[in-house]
């Protein structure tokens, strides 16, 4: 219990001494993406061959195994249901960066789908990864490398390190077929905010007309920016390649207390202020013990012997110590005094929760 409340202190003194500097100046391209410049999710289904006996065998693996073998014109009678081991059903997926081109290469995930216990030292055969509107951007095939293994004994025993059931193969995809994108088109480029906030998008925009001139760039919301660029692509792209460095000061965040209900992590924002208040913990200890004893008759009477239960309840009470808060409590004076009632995180957590519900918490409460 010390340890938690010391490491506490520790990391809420470092966060009040961060918080306390002032935001610091960032890039444009460290704070806002450029619309319409984005990546693409690929996923494919495939065969994965040469597994050392721990492949799998189940029906829609058959069936895949027997369909390819028909793409190459063997022809099984539909009875015949193949015995295979070293066979995997997979799914392949990978990210299709912006501006990719036919030829070049992409790294893929390769996951068992089915009862595989391991796909160490197979190889993907060609895989169609199709984009979300069903079209064909890429092929991959190749070795994969598994970081995890597994093995397993007579009696099930078994030791699994990492995951076997999961591989990558490094440029294992070579794209076919590259994606638009409204970066050449148009006569605007917007800049979409990380993080929404109309103070930022002002800034942002002041930044860029203070740099090209008065009408150049005018917020659309708290986290659009548009930005009037020339038509020419060779030209566009040294635009953009000036405005996204310059550097713009993000503005600070609304009060937030971030509580994670899982964890137990709490994290108070710079901004969080407290309104007069007071603060009491403590509470009652009840501990319930129920004892067994036998009751025996007289030797001369006719009683019966029975068991009986005799219940004792002890109820002590903590010590308890109120808190009073001044207007304009800070993160710094909060957590101090939280830690010298001596709370732990859930305790914390309802002292939160009550001074919110009692109106004197000014900021957002979010429970994770």
């Amino acid at each position: 219990m010390k340890f938690k409340l010391v490491l506490l202190c520790m990391v809420v003194a470092l966060s009040a001494f961060t918080l306390s500097t002032p935001v610091k100046a960032q890039r444009i391209k460290d704070i806002a993406n450029v619309q319409g410049v984005r990546s693409n999710q690929l996923i494919g289904y495939g065969l994965v061959v040469g597994l050392p006996g721990t492949g799998e065998k189940t029906r829609y693996t058959q069936q895949t195994f027997k369909t390819m073998l028909k793409n190459f014109g063997i022809n099984l009678p539909d009875n015949f249901q193949p015995k295979i081991k070293n066979v995997a059903v997979v799914a392949v997926s990978a990210d299709m960066p912006p501006f990719i081109k036919p030829g070049q290469t992409l790294d893929v995930t390769v996951s068992s789908l089915g009862e595989a216990k391991s796909l160490r030292g197979g190889t993907l055969l060609q895989t169609f990864l199709k984009g979300v509107d069903g079209n064909v951007y890429a092929i991959a095939q190749g070795s994969m490398v598994v970081s995890g293994f597994s093995a397993e004994g007579m009696d099930g025993s078994k030791v699994i390190q990492n995951t076997p059931t999961v591989g990558r193969i490094p440029n294992g995809a070579i794209i076919e077929r590259t994606v638009a994108t409204p970066f050449s088109t148009g006569d605007h480029l917007t800049f979409n905010l990380r993080r929404a906030d109309f103070s930022t998008a002002k800034r942002l925009a002041d930044a860029i007309n203070d740099l090209l001139g008065p009408g150049m760039a005018r917020p659309l919301d708290a986290a659009s920016v548009q930005v009037s660029a020339p038509r020419d692509v060779s030209q566009r792209v040294s635009f953009l390649a000036t405005l996204e460095n310059i550097e713009v000061e993000p503005a600070s965040e609304s009060a937030k207390v971030i509580v994670n209900s899982r964890t137990g992590t709490i994290v108070v924002g710079q901004n969080v202020k407290l309104l007069p208040a007071a603060v009491t913990h403590g509470g009652l200890t009840v501990t319930i013990a129920e004892a067994t004893q036998v009751s025996q008759p007289n030797p001369f009477g006719n009683g019966q012997t029975v068991v009986t239960t005799d219940s004792t309840v002890d109820v002590a009470e903590q010590d308890s110590r109120m808190f009073m808060f001044n207007p304009g409590t800070t993160l710094d004076e909060l957590v101090r005094a939280v830690n010298l009632v001596g709370a732990a995180p859930s305790d914390v957590l309802a002292i939160l929760e009550a001074l919110k519900m009692a109106g004197a918490l000014h900021g957002e409460l979010i429970i994770i």
